[in-house]
């Protein structure tokens, strides 16, 4: 297995119950061929963002893999799917989404993936499970997450019990 490249996944939902949805997705990814799980972050809640709805209860997951990224993200999808997610308009509320946020040092854009992840950086409930795996992470092209958790600083984001 290539142990080379970490590989970050953020996990969220706010419908149903959301710990059992993130615990399960957790062992989907474990699950995956030729992936581990090799840390995950504590959950954090956090406000649903550019859409009314719940909370979230979010967490971040560093794997290993052999998939490629966009093989890597149609699993994620197939993940997203088995929990009953659909899609019927731009963050809408949802029981689970697993969003591929950094793939070693890959950047990438095409239509369907970018990498990083274009608003990663941007998000505290993102930067903080993050930094809790890895609190010296660099983003490519953005560098490390330390001024960026800064600046996201002001959104609400506490750690679930």
């Amino acid at each position: 297995m290539t142990l080379a490249e970490r590989i970050f996944i953020g996990l969220g939902g706010n419908q149903g119950d959301a710990q059992a949805a993130l615990a399960a997705a957790l062992s989907a990814l474990d699950a995956l061929p030729a992936t581990r799980v090799v840390a995950r972050s504590s959950f954090y809640i956090s406000a649903a963002m550019d859409a009314p709805g719940p909370d979230y209860l979010n967490a971040v997951a560093e794997l290993r893999t052999e998939l490629e990224p966009p093989a890597l993200l149609a699993a994620l999808q197939s993940i997203e799917d088995a929990h009953g997610r659909t899609r019927p308009y731009t963050n809408a509320p949802r029981p689970l989404d697993l969003d591929l946020l950094l793939y070693g040092e890959r950047v990438l854009a095409t239509p369907t993936l970018t990498l990083p992840h274009p608003r990663a950086h941007l998000r505290a409930f993102v930067l903080e499970p993050m930094a809790e795996i890895d609190a010296g992470l660099y983003l490519p092209g953005l560098g490390s997450i330390a001024p960026w958790r800064i600046a996201a600083a002001s959104q609400a984001l506490r750690r679930a019990a």
